[in-house]
């Protein structure tokens, strides 16, 4: 027998023990569902989405993590006040994640000598850091993992849906209600439909605006890309997020809007979101 946490024998397994493959297999064992929150359009609030996802599950009591896949532009760190977070290493060797409550998190940025520090590297590079994020972190077990990441459907995307393809992995899409982003954006639910990777559901963010004086809510936007996508390509159309002033505040401060303006409305537009996906 290997020492696979799967328990299973190199022959079962049928991946040759000790390799990078076998690595990304035998921590997949202790993950359950993966989220990958993508888009094809930058500037959509995908890291929004990510963060408070993830903090959404722990706050259920689940045990999730939260990866920052986006290499060149990592913003979780600042969404969730972990800028000064510097990563030690387990017993195992292993690096040990950043911890608030239940929730585990790890980006490119902890690695960083000061948030303006640039990351210049090509797609060897890039790839080898994402699979060492899975292989070399001490996740432990977790029911959820939420997967931030870039725009578009280059080398970070795809090497994360390929590391966490399976039946439980599924892709959050994230779009804006113009038809301009819905154009790049269409563009993701065919990358997911080449890799077989199933699609929870699309995210309508910046929807309506909310007035931070009267709470009247108005659309700025053409409306109803999210809707033509979902209606398009046959996927859920899981909910519509305002741009409202808490989510930029949150963010900007590192108290994300679903903890600290849970009784808010655009919070329990977020958790009707979450519904459809726990």
């Amino acid at each position: 027998m290997s020492n696979c946490p799967s328990g299973k024998s190199c022959d079962e397994c049928r991946l040759e023990h000790g390799s990078q493959e076998c690595k990304v297999h035998a921590a997949l064992e202790t993950i359950g569902r993966r989220y990958i929150v993508m888009s094809g359009k930058g500037g959509v609030g995908k890291s929004t989405v990510a963060v408070n996802l993830a903090l959404s599950f722990a706050l259920q009591g689940k045990k999730v993590g939260l990866l920052d896949v986006d290499i060149h532009g990592p913003s979780v760190p600042k969404m969730l006040k972990l800028e000064s977070y510097r990563p030690e290493v387990s017993g195992a060797g292993k690096m040990l994640p950043a911890e608030i409550g239940s929730l585990k998190v790890v980006s490119i940025g902890f690695l960083l000598e000061s948030p303006d520090s640039a990351v210049v590297w090509r797609g060897p590079m890039k790839i080898s850091a994402i699979n060492q994020f899975i292989t070399d972190v001490e996740w432990g077990t977790l029911d959820a993992l939420v997967v931030d990441a870039p725009p578009g459907t280059g080398d970070e995307p795809l090497t994360a849906c390929q590391l966490l393809a399976g039946e439980n992995a599924e892709a959050v899409i994230v779009t804006t209600p113009q038809q301009i982003s819905a154009t790049d954006v269409a563009k993701s639910l065919t990358f997911c439909r080449e890799l077989k990777l199933n699609v929870a559901g699309i995210v309508e963010n910046m929807s309506t605006f909310v007035c931070p004086c009267c709470g009247k809510e108005t659309a700025i936007f053409s409306s109803g890309a999210g809707e033509e996508l979902a209606e398009r390509f046959g996927v859920p159309l899981l909910g519509k997020l305002p741009i409202d002033p808490i989510i930029c505040q949150g963010g900007d401060e590192g108290t994300p809007f679903i903890r600290r303006f849970a009784a808010s409305p655009t919070a329990a537009a977020f958790a009707k979101i979450v519904e459809k996906l726990s």
